[in-house]
This record gives structure tokens, C-alpha cells and sequence, in this order.
């Protein structure tokens, strides 16, 4: 049993790594392909790169998001809880570890044979959401009564299907963001976006692009992405740094003038958001035609599912934009709960920025500057209501106190709950039957691709 459970440790330590999921993709099409061995030494290590360069960029723009949530918490004077998937995770991993192990490593097995046996070809690489969601599955079936064995098998199933069908709801619109481009989204926001998404084609024209915005040429700086996220930003931390005070700044700054420590935080912020951009181009040189392989020998017509931020670069000015529509409408929705009475879910800035500015590029693939606007809008209401809903599934146990903040953690966590919770573990199979009919009907039904929903793969 111990060397089972460090075997099955190795394998979640390194199934949760996305740079080395993406890699061993990566080289596993490459071989498919019978590159030659320099080929499939840099492909495999350009994905990997691409991918940690990506994560430090994103590990930069969380470390300058805290001065700022914390400024606004203080300027403000606002108290609650903040959706963070990392501390309910890590809470849940000290209860169910060994469990979210195992369901994490069957899921993505599953994953695998669904991609290969179903239309649903699409093979999700968001390694850390993929174990992220294991660790909500562990959580909310266990409350519902499930446990060992039968919780891993039911857990990792969930896992699997969600993770092919989830690309597939919306790919019809991922292939207007990257237009055309072989890749699906594999991040669990995804219900986030594809609403975006469809409210973008209901209220304006993909025609009137954020990235067409008319600029004069004295404003021509302003294309320049990390120049305009910079004055951007700089403005909402000097607001956020003046509501708190300089002597409360003063605490963060480490001895650093208030202001300039503001200025700073937004500076850096900047240039994590063009860290990001470049490990995205570095992942995509490289993974998608090695991809081509997987799709011709391993997996007919598969489709990689990456993480939301491999899409900004699709958008950059519908990045901004649909950060600050998101962010705005999780404000209105923690005002509307106050009101209501409820717990209030203070706007994370983390999944405000990811999760909104994939929002905004959805939205405005559809719907243009509006679609950005308010799809992105809207996805903001939700990151308030939804992880609300989700807080009496995990409190009982104890996890009250945080919450999962992406859309997908919270749909599947409050339907899976409120089945356990009014029809036991007669509920949870039911929905393990809906997915189970979910998955084979399209197998017997003529569709446009091979992959559903892959329109421009005929």
C-alpha cells in the first residue's frame, strides 16, 4: 500500500503539472510523427518553456494582484470571503488527499479513452485544473455520502467526461476567438465564457472588434499592450492606494513610499501580463502541428484543450477590457448579496482577471466592444452568485471559509451537491448516467466533424 500511494503521488505530482502534461503531449506527437531526435528535443522542451514561462508570468501577476486586493479591502472597508481555488484545494488535500489523488490520475486516463472512443476529441492539459477539480469531486461526493473505492471510480469518471465534453460546449465559439486555430479551451471557467459568448452575439457585431478601436496617432502608444495595460493599471492602484491610506500602504510597501510602491505593483503587473503572451507563443510553435501526430495515430482528430491565458493573445485589447467588466460586475454582485443578506463574496482579483479577460475575448469574438463589455459583465455577476450558491455544499466540510472561484467548479459542485443532498448517491449516479448518454449518442448520430462541434475540422 505505501508504494502504491508514492507511486500514485509521483504520478499526481507530475499529472499536475501542466508544462509536463504539455510536453509529454508534445513529444508524444512528435514521435508519432517519426520526427527526427533534435525535433523532438526542442519540441517537446519549446511547450514545457512556453508553459513554465507562462506560469511565471501568471505567478507575477497574482503576487502584484495582492497589494491591490488588499488595498481595496482596507480603502473600502469591506469584509467576506474570497474565492480562491488554491486554498480550498489545499484545505481539502489535508481531508482527502489520498482520494483526490486517485480521482485526479483516473480522470485524466479517462480523458484519454473518451477522446480516443467518443466524437468528444478533445484532451485536456490544464494539469493543476484538472487536479483542482479532483479536489472539489473528493470534497462534495464525500458529503454526499460516497467514499474509497466507489468515490474514486464515480470522481474520476465526472472528471474524464468533464473534461471532454467541457472544450466541446463552446467550441463553435473558441474557433471564432482564435479563428480556426486546432486548439479548445481547457480551463473550468469555460461556462463563464461561452455565456459571455452567447450574451456577446444577442447585444453587438463581431465586426466592431475592441481590436479595431479607432485610436489618433498621438494615442498610438496605446496599441502597445504592455504600455496600455501599465496606465491602466496605474490608475487602479493609485485609487485603491489613496482610499487606504499611506500609512496602511506603508505596511505592504516595505518601506517604499506609498505611492511609488503602487505605481510599482502596477509596473510589474504589466509586465507579467507580457510574460504570459510570450510563453503562449513559445507553447503554440510548437504544439500544435506536434499535435497533428497524436491526431493521426494515437487519437484521430484530436484537439487540444489549454489553459484560458493561451488565448489572450487572440484579443489583447478585450483582455483589459473584459478584466474591468468583470470586475465591476463581481462589485455590483457582492453589493446585490449584502443587500440580499448573504455571505458576501468579495471580487477576487485573481479569477476577475483571468477569468474576466477570457470573458471579454469571448464576448467580443461574437459581439465586438459590446460583446467584451457585457458578456464579460456578466460573467462577473456570476463569479459573485455561483461560488455564494457553492458555500453550503463545502461547509460541511469546513470549508466555509473559501470557495472554488471559476464558473465550471461551481455549476458542477452545486448540482452535484443539491443531487447528493435530496437524493443521496441515487442522485450523483444519475448525473453519472446523464454524462455516460451524453458522451455515446453523438457516436450514432451524423455530425458535421469528426470531433463535435470541431466545425472547421470536416
Amino acid at each position: 500500500m505505501e508504494i502504491l500511494n508514492s507511486i500514485l503521488e509521483f504520478l499526481k505530482d507530475v499529472l499536475s503539472q501542466p508544462a509536463l502534461l504539455i510536453g509529454l503531449m508534445s513529444c508524444l506527437g512528435l514521435v508519432c510523427l517519426k520526427s527526427p531526435a533534435h525535433k523532438v528535443l526542442t519540441g517537446t522542451l519549446g511547450p514545457i518553456l512556453g508553459y513554465l514561462m507562462l506560469g511565471a508570468g501568471a505567478d507575477f501577476i497574482v503576487a502584484n494582484l495582492e497589494p491591490l486586493g488588499k488595498m481595496i479591502e482596507e480603502g473600502f472597508n469591506i469584509t467576506g470571503v474570497v474565492p480562491n481555488n488554491e486554498a480550498v484545494t489545499a484545505t481539502a488535500q489535508q481531508i482527502l488527499g489520498v482520494e483526490t489523488m486517485s480521482i485526479l490520475v483516473l480522470g485524466l486516463v479517462l480523458n484519454l479513452v473518451i477522446a480516443r472512443f467518443t466524437k468528444y476529441k478533445y484532451v485536456f492539459l490544464t494539469g493543476h485544473h484538472s487536479f483542482f477539480m479532483a479536489c472539489l469531486l473528493s470534497a462534495v461526493l464525500g458529503a454526499s455520502g460516497l467514499s474509497g473505492t466507489e468515490m474514486v471510480i464515480v470522481g474520476g469518471f465526472i472528471l474524464g467526461a468533464w473534461s471532454a465534453i467541457s472544450p466541446a460546449i463552446g467550441q463553435k465559439y473558441t474557433l471564432k476567438v482564435t479563428d480556426g486555430d486546432e486548439v479548445a479551451m481547457g480551463h473550468f471557467g469555460s461556462l463563464g465564457y461561452y455565456l459571455s459568448a452567447w450574451v456577446g452575439g444577442k447585444v453587438g457585431k463581431p465586426e466592431d472588434s475592441t481590436e479595431k478601436i479607432n485610436i489618433p496617432e498621438k494615442w498610438g502608444f496605446l496599441r502597445n499592450t504592455t504600455i496600455s495595460t501599465a496606465i491602466t493599471m496605474m490608475f487602479f492602484y493609485l485609487v485603491a492606494a489613496i482610499a487606504a491610506g499611506s500609512e496602511y500602504v506603508s505596511t505592504l510597501s516595505g518601506g517604499m513610499s506609498p505611492y511609488l510602491f503602487a505605481i510599482m505593483a502596477a509596473l510589474k503587473f504589466a509586465i507579467g501580463v507580457a510574460i504570459v503572451y510570450s510563453g503562449v507563443r513559445m507553447i503554440l510553435a510548437d504544439l500544435i502541428p506536434a499535435f497533428q501526430g497524436i491526431a493521426t495515430k494515437v487519437i484521430p482528430s484530436a484537439v487540444p484543450a489549454v489553459d484560458c491565458a493561451v488565448f489572450f493573445p487572440y484579443a489583447q485589447t478585450a483582455v483589459i477590457i473584459g478584466f474591468v467588466s468583470s470586475f465591476v460586475g463581481g462589485v455590483i454582485g457582492m453589493l446585490i448579496l449584502g443587500i440580499a443578506g448573504g455571505v458576501l463574496i468579495i471580487p477576487g482579483l485573481v479569477p476577475h482577471f483571468f477569468c474576466g479577460a477570457t470573458a471579454g475575448i469571448y464576448g467580443n469574438a461574437t459581439g465586438g466592444r459590446k460583446g467584451a463589455i457585457i458578456g464579460a459583465f456578466v460573467n462577473g455577476l456570476a463569479l459573485a452568485f455561483l461560488p455564494a450558491l457553492l458555500l453550503p455544499v463545502l461547509g460541511s466540510l469546513g470549508f466555509a471559509n473559501t470557495t472554488f472561484g471559476d464558473v465550471d467548479f461551481a455549476v458542477l459542485g452545486i448540482l452535484l451537491g443539491q443531487a447528493g443532498n435530496f437524493f443521496s448517491s441515487i442522485g450523483i449516479y444519475a448525473i453519472v448516467v446523464l454524462l455516460v448518454v451524453t458522451l455515446i449518442i453523438p457516436n450514432f448520430v451524423k455530425t458535421k466533424s469528426v470531433a463535435i462541434n470541431n466545425y472547421e475540422n470536416e
